[in-house]
């Protein structure tokens, strides 16, 4: 799959869900990019800001969209990575803010 490709599919489908791609394209692209890249790797679209293992049980909280997006989106109108944004942020109803890591730190080193 190309990230053009990507880009399309999930703009579909999270946009029909009230959830947007940030308008920086560029951090768009390449975050896409490496998602497709991990998912040549393990198998798994792992979210490329954070340490995957390579196996999909202790990764499953971090695999797009991961488990920490929808209370990211709700408390800081993006997510960790910085991927999706919330239907305020996208509309600049709400600033942008610094959204800190949620995945607790014995999941980041479970190797």
């Amino acid at each position: 799959m190309k990230v053009e490709q990507l880009y399309e599919m999930l703009k579909k489908s999270q946009e029909a869900k009230g959830i947007y791609f940030n308008k920086d394209m560029d951090l768009v692209y390449e975050l896409l990019e490496s998602l497709l890249l991990n998912k040549d790797r393990y198998g798994y679209m792992a979210c490329p800001c954070r340490l995957a293992c390579n196996d999909r049980d202790k990764d499953k909280d971090i695999i797009c969209p991961c488990v920490y997006r929808a209370p990211d989106l709700e408390e800081y109108g993006a997510c960790y990575c910085g991927l999706y944004v919330s239907r305020a942020l996208h509309n600049n109803e709400i600033q942008s803010q610094d959204v800190p890591e949620r995945r607790p730190p014995e999941k980041s080193f479970n190797f």
